[in-house]
Parts: structure tokens; C-alpha cells; sequence
């Protein structure tokens, strides 16, 4: 399990905070800290239309929400208070998670047939107004857990579709490669739900790649905070600059990874790098990025043989590899697919492990 949208060494500036505008963030993000660190079924809908004299039906995926909220509380789901097809309820936070957990089901399925996060129909659960003054989204291996935030860095962790997106992606992610949370494979993770997270928002708002903003977690941080979101995928270490956050770390280029046994091995910092990876093939093939790009990172997770290419442990070159083969497989070997992912990831420094193919098939 991912510990959550907001890295630890966030968590931690704040928590060491000593700033006159902040009375609550302090002890929030202390409290947040000790929080995180504790914590199928398939569902269909039949269609009916008319084809000449026939009554044709038709097997479509449909979503499996429901809200919880935990008023408060740190017990979990909390009381049930929107299940799927039901109205507005009028809690913004409970409307705008059964809204994300929606937007996030119709990209999987819409685009790339997939289920929910499983495959299989999983039901999407969350509970939101978890604990008190919680600064974190987090994904617990059977729902979506909404904090409201301090309201002095940081607002409800429902007003950000992309960080909906990103902490669902943790699940499809366990469900298909199993990337360890360590490292350059811990770094992958995170950087996979940056990517489908971006993704999910994109395609809800009708955004192309150029028109996206590229930002994960924008909404975030309340006014107070001199920064836009938690980071940028379109350039890595410009999300914020702020007195109490400090500069955003993270690198967008192999010349500057991050050597450190923080975070995991850097897990939030390092995920940087393939982040603007991706944006570079995204702006490259133009258009909507979850059609040519996201789909070969999706190919990536989920085609054949995709374990043995990517095995759990696996590296920045060793997933690069496997792009580059998701590429050639659905568009060929000497398509402008191929062209650009190969060109994405040469523009952060990380070289190709051409010679993963020939071990994942030994």
C-alpha cells in the first residue's frame, strides 16, 4: 500500500514548521504521519436496442460506488451515505469522491476495457472527513480514504481529480505488475498513478495534451501556499516554492536523481523523472494523451508477458524497455510511436535496457 498523495518529507517540513500563519498544519501533519502509517465481485449493467426485428442485449461495465463518511473519526468505512445511482447527497466531499471514483471507473473502461482497477468489477469504496485536520488521500488496498486538510497548506483531498485518479492506479498497479515500494520500482508506482491520474482529469475535462495543465494535486494547497499542486509531470521540481514547503525536489533528468533511504529510496522524488518521460511521448504524439501514449503504458502493465518484462524490482531502463516493446507491439517497429517513447525517455537520461527483452524470455 502506497502511503498516501502527500509524500512523507512534505508531511514532515510541515510538521517541523515553525511559520506565525500556521496555528493547526503543524500538529496536523504530525498526527497525519502516525494515521498513515496504520492504515469481488463483477458488476454489469444489460443494455437493450432494437436491431431490425431482433431485441439485441448488451453486457456493459458499470460502476460500483459507495460513500462513506467518517465524520471525524479515524474508524473505517464509517457511516454509508451515497451508494451507486443514488442523488447529490449535498457534501461536497462526499459528491465530488463518488465523482472522481466515477471518472476514474468510465477512463478504464471507456478506453482501455478494463473493469475497474481489478478487472474484474471491483466495487469503488472510499470514505471521506477521515480524521481530524487529515492531510492526506490515500489508497488502502480496499478504498479511498479522504482526509479534509488543515485549511492552512492544505484544502479537502476530494477537490482533486487527479489525486482520485493516482490513488486508484496504486490498485490497478497491484493488480497487474505488483511494483515494489522501494526505489526506482517504488518511483515507477508512484510515477504510473502520476500518469493515469493526469489521465483520468485529462479525459473527464476533455483535455488534450497540450491543452492539460500536467499538475497532480492541483487545488491542493489553500491560498496561503505560494505553489500550484504536488508536482508537475511537464516540469518536475516547479510545483511549489514556499517558506514552509521549501522548493519542490524532484528531478527531471537522470543527471540529478536523488540518492537518499528517505521516502522509501525517494519513491515521490525520483518519480519525476519518468513522469516528464511520459509527458514528453504525450507531446510528441499530440492529441489525447490516453489515447496513443496512455495506452502503451496501459500495454505496458497489462500485455502479455508484462511480468517478465517488468518484473517487481524492476528499474528505470528496464521499464523504458518495456514501453518501447508495448510501442512496437500495437503500432510497430518503425512507427512514430515507437519513435517518440524511445525520444521520451532519452530526454530524461535513462538508457534502454535493450538487453531485457532476451531475459524475460530466458
Amino acid at each position: 500500500m502506497a502511503p498516501g498523495i502527500v509524500p512523507p518529507f512534505l508531511l514532515s517540513r510541515i510538521a517541523e514548521a515553525e511559520s506565525e500563519r500556521l496555528a493547526v498544519a503543524p500538529r496536523a501533519a504530525r498526527r497525519t504521519l502516525v494515521l498513515t502509517d496504520h492504515e469481488v465481485r463483477r458488476r454489469a449493467a444489460i443494455t437493450f436496442s432494437v436491431d431490425g426485428d431482433d431485441l439485441v442485449a448488451e453486457l456493459t461495465d458499470q460502476p460500483d460506488r459507495t460513500i462513506a463518511d467518517a465524520k471525524g473519526s479515524e474508524t473505517l468505512p464509517g457511516e454509508v451515505v451515497r451508494r451507486e445511482g443514488d442523488d447529490s447527497s449535498g457534501d461536497t466531499a462526499v459528491d465530488e469522491a463518488y465523482d472522481g471514483l466515477g471518472a476514474t471507473f468510465e477512463l478504464l473502461s471507456q478506453v482501455y476495457g478494463r473493469n475497474s482497477i481489478d478487472g474484474a468489477g471491483l466495487p469503488l469504496d472510499a470514505s471521506v472527513h477521515y480524521g481530524e485536520h487529515y492531510d492526506n488521500a490515500f489508497w488502502n488496498g480496499e478504498r479511498m480514504v479522504f482526509g479534509d486538510g488543515d485549511g492552512e497548506v492544505f484544502g479537502r483531498f476530494t477537490a482533486s481529480l487527479s489525486v482520485i485518479g493516482h490513488e486508484l492506479a496504486h490498485g490497478v498497479t497491484e493488480h497487474t505488475l505488483g511494483l515494489v515500494y522501494q526505489g526506482q520500482a517504488g518511483a515507477l508506482n508512484e510515477s504510473i498513478s502520476d500518469v493515469f491520474g493526469a489521465l483520468v482529469e485529462q479525459h473527464a475535462k476533455g483535455q488534450s495534451a497540450a491543452e492539460a495543465t500536467w499538475l497532480i494535486g492541483e487545488g491542493l494547497f489553500t491560498p496561503e501556499v505560494e505553489g500550484s499542486a504536488l508536482r508537475s509531470m511537464k516540469a518536475p521540481g516547479t510545483a511549489y516554492d514556499d517558506d514552509v514547503l521549501g522548493a519542490d525536489p524532484q528531478p527531471a533528468h537522470m543527471d540529478d536523481y536523488v540518492e537518499t533511504s528517505d521516502d522509501n529510496g525517494g519513491v515521490h522524488i525520483n518519480s519525476g523523472i519518468p513522469n516528464r518521460a511520459f509527458y514528453l511521448v504525450a507531446e510528441a504524439l499530440g492529441g489525447d494523451a490516453w489515447e496513443r501514449a496512455g495506452r502503451i503504458w496501459y500495454d505496458t502493465l497489462t500485455g502479455d508477458g508484462a511480468r517478465d518484462r517488468v518484473p517487481t524490482d524492476a528499474d528505470f531502463a528496464r521499464f523504458a524497455a518495456a514501453t518501447v516493446h508495448a510501442a512496437g507491439a500495437r503500432y510497430g517497429e518503425s512507427s512514430p510511436e515507437i519513435d517518440a517513447v524511445r525520444a521520451g525517455w532519452a530526454g530524461v537520461g535513462v538508457a534502454i535496457d535493450d538487453g531485457a527483452q532476451g531475459r524475460a524470455g530466458r
